[in-house]
């Protein structure tokens, strides 16, 4: 099944691709990606994240200003601090941390993650905020934006509604009725048609 940024595999440090591909996930997202933006991959899928619930309070304030004096306080923007923090801290520790960092910047951490990078790296990092923040209302997103306007991106669609179903699916439909005020059920119905859209409903599970 798909891992969101910041999931480790289940029981499991480094997540690996079966013997058939002749290589790890390491060694593929190594060969296929570049910078800094490799470190933060590399850095998640060796699944090394804390997965406790430990906040220490005076830890997460120093995080907050090491990410401010790495970003906003500093010309240039020291990527590898905010790679050390976002990939490796528990979720209970980090959503501390985004707090001190409000008070400390007067702004959220995405906003400067969004004026502080570009591209796959800032990507990378927003995914993981908002997957520590709330996991189905990522995915719904992630849902949104490949159905809205025209055309739609089915290779996003299918991966996270197969990957999904058995996971989250039921949070996933009502953090999609809360952003977007209506059901993912009836956005799919009328995006999608024929047997692609009846298998797609019936991995959604049902109306809201």
């Amino acid at each position: 099944p798909q891992v969101a940024p910041g999931e480790a595999a289940q029981g499991s440090g480094r997540v690996t691709i079966p013997g058939e591909y002749g290589c790890t996930l390491e060694e593929d997202i190594v060969s296929d990606t570049s910078s800094m933006f490799r470190r933060v991959l590399v850095s998640l899928s060796t699944g090394n994240r804390d997965e406790g619930t430990y906040v220490d309070d005076a830890l997460a304030q120093q995080d907050a200003q090491c990410l401010y004096e790495a970003g906003e306080k500093k010309w240039g923007t020291d990527e590898v601090q905010f790679m050390a923090i976002l990939c490796t801290r528990n979720r209970c520790h980090l959503l501390r941390v985004f707090d001190a960092y409000s008070r400390i910047a007067n702004k959220d951490i995405t906003d400067s993650i969004k004026s502080e990078m570009s591209g796959d790296l800032e990507d990378a990092l927003l995914a993981v905020v908002k997957c520590v923040r709330n996991k189905p209302a990522y995915f719904a997103e992630r849902l949104y934006k490949s159905m809205k306007g025209f055309g739609t991106d089915d290779n996003t669609l299918i991966r996270v509604m197969v990957s999904r179903s058995e996971i989250d699916m039921l949070d996933i439909r009502r953090e999609f009725l809360t952003m977007y005020g209506k059901s993912l059920y009836s956005f799919i119905k009328g995006d999608c048609s024929g047997d692609y859209r009846k298998v797609l409903l019936r991995l959604c599970g049902g109306e809201d």
